[in-house]
């Protein structure tokens, strides 16, 4: 399985993706994105999040207070480099997203902090 997303993704989209690493902080494509439409997994389409959930949270990476309706973000606890926090995969494909932590915005009090590499961005016609 990991030989079609080799093929299928940049260096980069693979790494962040498939071997949960982390895109430089201020340097993704939808950080500053104001459009309206959804946030699709990168590796399977999988609709993740949509724009009116996103919100600049400051951390350098896009935010969003909660996933989409579809229900497709799962999470796994990651305690790698010393620190415990909150996983974000998508559920169809198991795509590193990023991590979610509980100091966002109400209503739901959660920050969803994700890799632009592990998204892909369908605008609202």
């Amino acid at each position: 399985m990991s030989d079609k997303y080799k093929e299928q993704l940049s260096e980069e989209e693979y790494r962040v993706t498939r071997l949960a690493g982390t895109e430089q902080p201020y340097t993704g494509e939808y950080l500053n994105n104001k459009a309206t439409g959804n946030y699709l997994c990168k590796c399977c389409s999988a609709p993740l999040f949509h724009s009116g959930a996103k919100y600049d949270s400051g951390c350098g990476w896009p935010s969003f207070y909660e996933q989409s309706d579809e229900a497709n973000v799962v999470y796994r606890e990651d305690n790698s480099l010393g620190m415990k926090r909150v996983e974000i995969l998508c559920k169809h494909c198991d795509a590193h997203l990023g991590h979610v932590f509980n100091d966002g915005p109400q209503p739901t009090g959660q920050r969803y902090c994700v890799n632009s590499v592990s998204l892909t961005f369908e605008e609202n016609e």
